[in-house]
């Protein structure tokens, strides 16, 4: 019974994925002038995840810092070589359709997916109360960042419909997360200590080196003021929902 619960929680998580959806409500035309807005928020959110919840959510797992940060490079070194080859291997014609951050960002969700569904998994397995709030918690910072990992693939080129498919998508890995980390329960500290700081070099890198560079292309006072607080607001977020748990 309590495997049930888990995994009708983590579809429950899954589903904040289609948060997109409301873009589809949007103008093509309007979206065109917010997007650079929900790239700063996006870009904001995944800093403020990296180093305000999944670096110390893997810190409880180990007490070699060292080694955590060492993991956490390795996914930054990751992401960079999945990127250098998908530019090697996608785009020899002199402007590519889809950006290469698009592919990263959906790895880096699909790990950081199943890395809830670890936890999940492992919490409902111990106590069903406890798996519920751990939820809930998850619930409040998945929409924040679904919202920015849609705006990552739509700005990256993919359709509004695409995005929210391959968003979900990725999504569901929460579930397969969910199955592990219940019959796996005992070992969750080996794959927390390995995947969370992986996932957050992987978003450290895609902000920092795809994003954030995006961000310094646009030019005009006042809209680049409103850039830099829509990034804050990002972070900010990211820093009150941790402070909530």
């Amino acid at each position: 019974m309590n495997l049930i619960f888990a995994l009708a929680a983590s579809f429950i998580v899954s589903l904040i994925s289609l948060v997109g959806a409301f873009a589809l409500l949007v103008k093509d035309e309007l979206l065109k002038k917010l997007i650079i807005y929900l790239v700063a928020f996006a870009a904001g959110g995944l800093i403020g995840s990296a180093f305000l919840d999944l670096i110390p959510e893997a810190a409880e797992y180990t007490k070699d810092i060292g080694q955590l940060f060492l993991f956490v490079l390795l996914g930054y070194m990751l992401f960079f070589i999945l990127e250098k080859y998908l530019h090697w291997r996608h785009c020899h014609e002199p402007e590519c359709k889809i950006h290469q951050f698009t592919y990263l960002n959906i790895v880096g969700d699909i790990v950081h997916n199943f890395g809830d569904g670890l936890v999940i998994g492992a919490v409902f397995l111990v106590d069903v109360k406890i798996g519920i709030a751990t939820t809930l918690a998850i619930v409040f910072h998945e929409i924040p960042n679904e919202l920015g990992n849609f705006t990552i693939l739509v700005y990256g080129g993919f359709s509004k419909l695409k995005a929210l498919f391959f968003n979900f998508l990725s999504a569901l890995f929460a579930i397969a997360g969910t199955l592990v980390g219940y019959y796996f329960a005992g070992k969750i500290g080996g794959f927390s200590t390995v995947l969370m700081p992986a996932a957050a070099g992987g978003f450290i890198y895609i902000a920092s080196c795809d994003l954030i560079p995006e961000l310094h292309k646009e030019e005009g006072g006042k809209r680049s003021a409103l850039i830099m607080v829509t990034f804050i607001i990002g972070l900010a977020l990211m820093y009150f929902l941790k402070m909530l748990e």
